[in-house]
Formats: structure tokens, sequence, C-alpha cells
């Protein structure tokens, strides 16, 4: 199956744009679009991520446990090189970023084993960022 790869977009709700605007321009690199005083546009690995404010914003704090760790929901991110991820988990790590779970490998050894690591931006938004040594290995089941 082939799949034409176009950039999803992705809007949703901060309770600071100034403290968002800190963290995905300047610690997590994403390019700034266009913005008001109620919104940004963010260039996020080639999609469009807005954020929105909301003053009350407090996105639910739930967990699904995935091999042995409490994986926070709802959350997003992007399927990265490994490369990438390496050098993202240090640039988090050189910002402090107090992540959720680690970077770290998960299901080594197994169809599916990849990089990841989670942490929350500054309004509890949870992200993950994701890698494979294999992109084959993206949708790979048991």
């Amino acid at each position: 199956m082939s799949i034409d790869r176009r950039p999803f977009h992705l809007a949703f709700p901060v309770n600071d744009l100034a403290a968002a605007r800190h963290f995905y321009g300047d610690v997590l690199g994403c390019e700034e679009g266009r913005s008001s005083a109620h919104w940004i546009d963010f260039n996020f690995y080639g999609h469009q991520i807005v954020t929105h404010l909301d003053a009350t914003a407090k996105p639910p704090a739930k967990t699904n446990p995935v091999d042995g760790e409490n994986v926070p929901i709802p959350h997003f991110g992007v399927v990265l090189t490994m490369n990438q991820w390496d050098a993202l988990a240090e640039r988090l790590k050189a910002a402090a970023t107090d992540f959720i779970i680690a970077p770290t490998i998960r299901f080594r050894g197994e169809n599916g084993e990849q990089a990841t690591m989670f942490f929350l931006d500054p309004s509890g938004n949870a992200l993950e960022f994701k890698a494979f040594v294999d992109d084959k290995q993206l949708f790979a089941s048991d």
C-alpha cells in the first residue's frame, strides 16, 4: 500500500502562549509561523501544530500501561530518524526537561522495537517522540 505522506494539522489548547512559544520554539526548535494574540502556528517537523490560548486549559491526567510504563493519554508527537531522536533527547536533557518516561528503548528485541521518550509541555500536554532503527517496524505486529 502506497501512502501519500502529507503534513498533519493539530490544534490544541495551551494556558500560556509565551510559555508555549518558548517551549515549542526554543526548547524543541520548531520554527514559528503565523500567530496572533490567541494562537501560534509551529512547524513541527514538517507538520503544522497550532497552540490556541485557553487560560483554563488543563489536559486530563490519564495513563495506560505499556511495556511496564504508565503512558500518558492523550499524547502526540513525531516519529523521527534515530539521529534526530538522539539529538532531540540530548537537547531536552540539556534543557533539564522533566521526563515522564526518559529516553529509552521499548520492546527491545521484539517486533516494533523503538526509541521513545515522553514529557509535558508547559500547559501539561503530553508529547512522545519515537524512532525506529528500521522504519518498516512502525506498524509491526506481534
